[in-house]
């Protein structure tokens, strides 16, 4: 019931319960909405926020077509020759791109975006007819270019290498943002000052007026750094609408024809593949491989004569046999003080006796 009377509301947004609403009215209904969705802490594609947005946008289009009617802006005046109360209606087309920036829907993002731009060209426009602030309007896009060309446009300019003009142009951009900034705080500032003695209706019309002046010149701003952000948000929606078509256009692959299945016979061609399977046969005897090892001399004992020695070991005893007996004939004190403490010893002493130490 209640989606209904919002429907409802959108398509007739000029009918109240006591007839058509006024301009100002219509005005302040579709700032408040905004002003609404703008701080709302709800998610921006849900029902209620949508059916928000459609209604205010519904208002504030009614009371575009009836400032168009009226006639109230012109080429040919001046600020000072607005009257205090018109000045808020330079807002319209500044709140409307506001309020199309807030619609949800992937595939008509570029559609939205696009409006959008067109609402904050068109105030930024009327602000610099009426020398309302100071500030440089932003280049028209050229919408003729097909997605093709942007995108290989955008490929070159990435390419391409910065020249020297192009960084005095970056650096002059990046210094009106800073001076946008400032101003955009300033005019915050001033703006809550002056919101108070409006709210509690102290206004008289020199601070009415300074309170809509502050607001357009404010808007200003924010539709400057709207349109940079658009603008980015454009070139990448047009390079995936062009990466889509790219993709569309080209041919499909063939399908592959299924392989057939095949099984290999227990053959010669099983036998290169596995092998042999068992372990390979003998191809010659023990007798065979060491006769073949003698022939090459890589045998551990090879070309070492045994009698040789033998012999050394018998020229050695025999030397040591010599030894003793000259010691013996000579009567060397010391090797008989030892023979007899040995005899001594083995006469205390039995056989295995050293090697009973901590056996009990």
């Amino acid at each position: 019931m209640a989606e209904c009377e919002n429907s409802n509301d959108v398509r007739q947004p000029q009918h109240s319960d006591t007839g058509p609403l006024k301009l100002s009215d219509l005005l302040d209904r579709g700032w408040k909405i905004y002003e609404e969705v703008d701080s709302t802490n709800e998610p921006l594609g849900s029902n209620s926020v949508q059916v928000r947005v459609k209604r205010g946008m519904s208002l504030l289009e009614e009371a575009s077509r009836m400032v168009a009617q009226l006639d109230l802006f012109s080429r040919n005046e001046e600020l000072e020759e607005i009257a205090t109360v018109d000045l808020k209606y330079l807002l319209l087309p500044a709140l409307l791109g506001a309020l199309t920036m807030k619609q949800s829907g992937r595939d008509k993002r570029l559609e939205i975006v696009q409006t959008a731009r067109a609402y904050f060209m068109d105030f930024l426009r009327r602000c610099k007819e009426y020398n309302i602030s100071p500030f440089e309007l932003p280049k028209s896009t050229n919408e003729n270019r097909s997605p093709s060309e942007e995108s290989e446009n955008g490929r070159y300019a990435a390419k391409s290498a910065p020249c020297s003009s192009d960084l005095v142009s970056m650096a002059t951009q990046r210094q009106a943002k800073i001076e946008r900034y400032r101003q955009k705080r300033e005019l915050e500032v001033r703006l809550s000052d002056v919101r108070k003695a409006v709210d509690n209706g102290q206004a008289d019309d020199a601070i009415s007026r300074d309170f809509y002046l502050l607001n357009v010149r404010r808007w200003v701003t924010l539709c400057l750094e709207e349109i940079e952000s658009i603008d980015q948000e454009m070139e990448i929606l047009k390079n995936m609408d062009g990466l889509k078509q790219g993709a569309a256009k080209q041919p499909a692959r063939p399908a592959r024809p299924p392989m057939k299945p095949f099984i290999l016979t227990k053959d010669a061609v099983q036998a290169r593949v596995f092998g042999a399977g068992y372990p390979s046969l003998p191809t010659m005897t023990v007798d065979d491989w060491y006769e073949q090892h003698r022939k090459q001399g890589v045998l551990p004992d090879q070309g070492t004569p045994r009698r040789v020695a033998v012999e050394e070991d018998t020229d050695a005893n025999e030397r040591e046999e010599e030894e003793k007996e000259k010691k013996a004939e000579n009567d060397d004190e010391e090797s008989l003080l030892k023979v007899r403490n040995w005899d001594d010893w083995k006469d205390t002493h039995r056989r295995g006796y050293g090697n009973r130490h901590n056996m009990g």
